[in-house]
């Protein structure tokens, strides 16, 4: 199913809904951002600016999250758990303000909403593989108890935290009751979520522990402090202030762990894939907000404690501060460690390996330059070169060079000087930073590259075309503007394109010797159909000199003579020009057959039993060539004369079928048999004549009627006689 024609899916937000509910969230932060930034007040509170970290933590996730959610159902059940999370968070922070007191009820209520989205993610995470899963055996859980588990233990949540309070007063109970019972909750709940953490990385596969462990790093850290949090209050019958307010600033410690765990968990199906420019320029406009809030409050600290001094002391600071900043975001090396912390942690690759191997292919399969111009130019763009050299291995395990794209003509070669090279290659199948090579030669013990081949200007790397564990060629890939170094994924993506590159040029060569090889097969072919020609020819020639003693002085015969005579310098004529075309049977015209016929069988008449024609009606002419047709008259016709005795007869008929031309060719002599037939007559090079026969005259006859549209049929018994039926397509009266 095409993506113009897949069903929509159950559940899933339309695109242009998504992007509306995007620029809603956006437009509201960042009113909401303005507002607080408005606010100097709010962040001389530290329980305030810990929820507004994580809130603001959250709330990035949760903006990621709706970026590259695609309405499936793990995406869904993050989504709900970070908007919970955000929303949590939210009103924690403005809980922690003097002026703006909110209901303890909305507090647990909007608590109770984050850890179960959590609890339920956790739950269909542990359910995912299924009722015989090892986890759900560990836990005694099953498909069909686990939600009324769930929905159970949430309904006695509410019950111990906003009923049981209200009641309390009403019973004889004391009040610490309802507050003890409360703590319980919050204690139970930590427990089952760390519990739940815990089995999924136990029974995880290991592959994918890799995948995970931030996830329940991060989720299993939030339980773990709620647990230590709520544990301490129970005991000392009071939440401890100080843990209560660095409590948003551990929540958002979860949130990028939470993010790469996801973005590297491919199971969960949520795909997040944003692109790697934004994200980087993302982050370095983050960083840098981050980071002149740091030095604005690191200002404000020095101004209000320094003292006398603290203007000077402020100005200098901020301007050091400045000038820090723009080394950092002008600096390629932090710029480089920063993408690449990206392409590790928010990424799972440095590549988008399908987008890299469909323009591969493409460039592959381009039909506007030679193959191994393209096989060079789609290794080299994989690395953002822009020039490369191909040699390819010859037969005499010498090396030519097949193409050159954008790169200096190499100094004098003979491509003997490679060897040390190729066994290099051959024991380790590297990559050769040339570069690498002259700084660190330890690291190609062993290998020797000929100066001609480093002497090429802009030379970076070798990579080799390996086919089926033998080198075919390698090609030398100019210095890359964009990548200045090459890591893991960079050697692999070469080494597997180098890899596919190898077969499409093995298939280049084998496609060239084959199309030498049909050469030379064509060649042979004519060669064969002209030395068959010559044959005939030298008969007529024999026959002539063996009756020359005997009829030489009828003027008959003299007059016959000269008739085989300039027949034979035509035919020889005709030949010549073949050979010099390379070409058989070219000129197609219309073909009166009777008289084709009459020719070949007078050429025929010195030999008994003379063939007789018959002509049925009038027929139409064929297109054919004249020559190539009387060569496969002449032939079948001689064969019936020399399989009849002379006193029997050789009938040629000419009539017309159903829109096509039929010509019979029948005798009375020795006759084949139907395992002769079927398997010997036609076969080329497959003669009964000994040393006169060559084997490809019925062969070549078959052959050119059939790219007439025609075929030649036999009928034959053993000691009756044999009739060759040659069937043509007629000729329309519009042609």
């Amino acid at each position: 199913m095409t993506p113009n024609t897949r069903k929509p899916v159950k559940g899933v937000i339309k695109a242009t809904e998504l992007k509306g509910c995007q620029l809603v969230l956006s437009t509201k932060a960042v009113k909401l951002v303005v507002f607080l930034l408005s606010r100097k007040d709010l962040f001389l509170n530290i329980g305030f600016i810990s929820y507004f970290v994580a809130f603001a933590a959250y709330f990035a996730l949760l903006i990621l999250l709706l970026f590259s959610w695609r309405g499936r159902q793990f995406g869904t059940l993050v989504i709900l758990a970070t908007v919970c999370t955000t929303i949590w968070a939210a009103v924690s922070a403005i809980s922690a303000l003097p002026t703006t007191p909110v209901s303890p009820i909305i507090i647990q209520a909007v608590e109770l909403a984050k850890n179960s989205a959590w609890c339920l993610f956790l739950f269909k995470t542990v359910n995912h593989h299924g009722p015989d899963s090892a986890a759900l055996d560990a836990t005694k859980l099953t498909t069909s108890n686990w939600k009324s588990l769930f929905l159970g233990g949430f309904t006695l949540a509410i019950i111990l935290l906003f009923i049981v309070p209200l009641l309390t007063p009403y019973t004889p109970f004391p009040l610490s009751i309802s507050q003890d019972s409360s703590l319980l909750v919050w204690i139970t709940i930590a427990i089952a979520g760390m519990l739940l953490v815990e089995q999924i990385f136990r029974y995880s596969e290991q592959v994918d522990r890799w995948a995970i462990k931030y996830l329940c790093l991060g989720i299993a850290g939030m339980f773990a402090y709620d647990f230590f949090l709520y544990s301490e209050a129970l005991l000392f019958k009071q939440v401890n202030p100080n843990l209560w307010t660095a409590r948003g600033f551990v929540n958002s410690l979860t949130a990028p762990l939470i993010a790469i765990s996801i973005a590297r968990n491919p199971k969960w199906e949520l795909g997040i894939h944003v692109s790697r420019d934004v994200i980087f320029h993302s982050i370095t406009v983050v960083g840098a907000g981050v980071y002149l809030l740091a030095m604005a409050a690191a200002g404000y600290f020095i101004r209000y404690y320094g003292g006398t001094w603290s203007g000077t002391i402020q100005i200098a600071f901020f301007v050091g501060s400045g000038v820090l900043l723009i080394i950092l975001l002008f600096s390629g090396n932090i710029r480089a460690q920063t993408r690449v912390l990206l392409s590790k942690h928010f990424f799972s690759y440095r590549y988008d390996y399908r987008e890299e191997w469909l323009k591969f292919t493409r460039t592959l399969a381009t039909s506007e330059n030679t193959v191994p111009e393209r096989i060079i130019r789609a290794i080299a763009s994989l690395v953002g070169s822009e020039g490369g050299i191909l040699w390819a291995k010859q037969e005499n395990n010498t090396f030519t060079e097949l193409a050159n794209w954008n790169m200096p003509e190499p100094g004098l070669t003979n491509g003997t000087d490679l060897e040390s090279m190729t066994h290099f290659v051959n024991a380790n199948s590297w990559i050769i930073d040339i570069e690498e090579f002259h700084e660190n030669p330890t690291l190609y013990s062993g290998l020797k590259l000929p100066p001609w081949l480093i002497a090429i200007e802009g030379a970076w790397l070798i990579i080799p075309l390996d086919f089926n564990a033998e080198l075919y060629g390698f090609a030398l890939i100019r210095r890359s503007e964009t990548h200045t170094s090459l890591n893991w994924e960079d050697r692999d993506l070469l080494k597997t394109a180098g890899l596919q590159a190898a077969s499409h040029l093995a298939q280049f060569q084998t496609d060239q010797a084959l199309l030498q090889t049909r050469q030379f097969d064509a060649f042979n072919r004519l060669s064969a159909y002209i030395v068959h020609d010559l044959k005939n020819i030298l008969a007529q020639q024999s026959l002539i000199i063996a009756n020359a003693e005997k009829h030489k002085h009828k003027p008959a015969f003299v007059d016959d003579v000269i008739l085989t005579i300039e027949n034979s310098v035509a035919r020889m004529t005709g030949l010549m020009e073949q050979m010099r075309s390379g070409l058989r049977g070219s000129e197609t015209t219309k073909i009166d057959l009777a008289q084709l016929l009459n020719k070949v069988i007078n050429s025929h008449s010195s030999q008994l039993p003379v063939p007789e024609l018959k002509v049925c009606a009038q027929i139409p002419r064929v297109f054919a060539d004249f020559e190539q047709l009387s060569t496969v008259f002449s032939h079948i016709i001689q064969n019936a004369q020399e399989a009849s005795e002379n006193t029997e007869q050789v009938i040629v008929r000419l009539f017309e079928g159903t829109g096509k031309t039929v010509i019979e060719v029948k005798d009375s002599g020795c006759g084949m048999d139907k395992e002769f037939i079927h398997n010997r007559l036609f076969k080329p090079f497959d003669t009964t004549k000994g040393l006169t026969g060559m084997g490809i005259g019925a062969f070549e006859s078959r052959e050119y009627i059939r790219t007439l549209g025609g075929d030649i049929n036999v009928e034959s018994t053993p000691g009756e006689g044999s009739l060759f039926r040659i069937i043509l397509p007629a000729s329309t009266p519009s042609q």
